[in-house]
């Protein structure tokens, strides 16, 4: 068959627009479905296309409204099994539940570990995500795990800007690692905030390892929720002499006072990718840019449709 017989991608509601973008790179139309709901509010999807025997791969970020998102997610995904469909993949560019992913005290779940299993017993054969926050996650699921890093997004951005006298500045010490990467990847120093955790919401960034006087700041991260961490670590930098301060993530959550604080807070440029649609209000906020991953999901998508290694994209990308 032809790929664009064989290959069908489905998009749910979370981010129908980034679906549209992977498949106009494909050179495929959109599988036909209806996402519809019954008198109560209950959803119900009908796929249009004959998927028996088909490479099936269904798009759905499961941002907000999460539980809408994540439902309408499993649905789709039992839609396609019970279709016959030969392999189904879930593309979760955005995965919800994610930073719950262990017990950090007493009677609290771990709905990473739930989801996934929700995920899987409604018919998924694997996934491919982007930025799971904690890459452990990848081992609650009992089927293949695909993950793509925004990194290779972001870091071309600002490699193209050719920043001078770069440092990249890890926002904590649990994102040291990535920082590191980015620094080899842009050819800039490193250093590290030491941040205390007020509340959920809230974090206060205590201590900087490393100088950032007369220097140009770039301080990625997976993610921006509340963006209290960030926000509290670029006015940190600002007061040791930091000149310009670039922020870049790969989901752009946004949630809470995320935007007042971003406003606030001493920073030139706020870089997210487009696993999220953004909502109506940081569409209104100038200083976001957002950049597609289309490009990459398509690639990966080609790569496990023709049972290619994943991997080697983050070499060949």
């Amino acid at each position: 068959m032809f790929l664009k017989d064989y290959l069908k991608i489905f998009s749910g509601s979370g981010n129908a627009e980034l679906a549209g973008a992977v498949c106009k790179y494909l050179g495929i139309p959109p599988g036909g479905a209806k996402i519809e709901r019954f008198a109560d509010g209950e959803k119900v999807i009908r796929v249009e296309d004959d998927v028996r025997g088909r490479d099936c791969f269904v798009m759905q970020s499961t941002c907000r409204p999460v539980d809408e998102n994540l439902v309408e997610l499993l649905i789709y995904l039992d839609c396609l099994r019970r279709a016959s469909a030969s392999r189904i993949t879930a593309v979760v560019p955005y995965f919800g539940y994610a930073r719950q992913d262990r017990k950090d005290e007493g009677r609290v779940p771990i709905t990473a570990k739930l989801v996934a299993n929700l995920i899987t017993n409604a018919g998924a054969d694997r996934v491919l995500a982007i930025d799971l926050h904690a890459a452990q996650v990848q081992g609650f699921f009992d089927i293949p795990v695909d993950h793509l890093s925004g990194e290779l997004v972001l870091s071309k951005y600002f490699r193209d800007k050719k920043i001078s006298n770069l440092t990249v500045v890890s926002p904590d010490v649990g994102n040291m690692k990535i920082a590191s990467r980015y620094a080899d990847r842009l050819g800039g120093e490193l250093a590290i905030v030491n941040k205390k955790r007020v509340s959920g919401s809230e974090a206060i960034a205590q201590e900087l390892i490393g100088d950032v006087k007369g220097r140009n700041i770039v301080m990625c991260d997976d993610i921006i929720a509340t963006a209290g961490t960030i926000c509290s670590a670029a006015r940190l930098v600002k007061e040791r002499g930091a000149e310009d301060i670039y922020i870049g993530a790969t989901h752009g959550v946004f949630a809470g006072q995320a935007l007042e604080r971003l406003k606030k807070a001493p920073i030139d440029e706020i870089v997210v990718t487009d696993t999220i649609p953004l909502t109506p209000a940081a569409q209104k906020c100038g200083d976001i840019k957002v950049l597609t991953v289309s490009s990459m999901l398509d690639e990966a998508i080609k790569r496990i449709h023709r049972n290619e290694s994943v991997s080697n994209l983050f070499t060949d990308y």
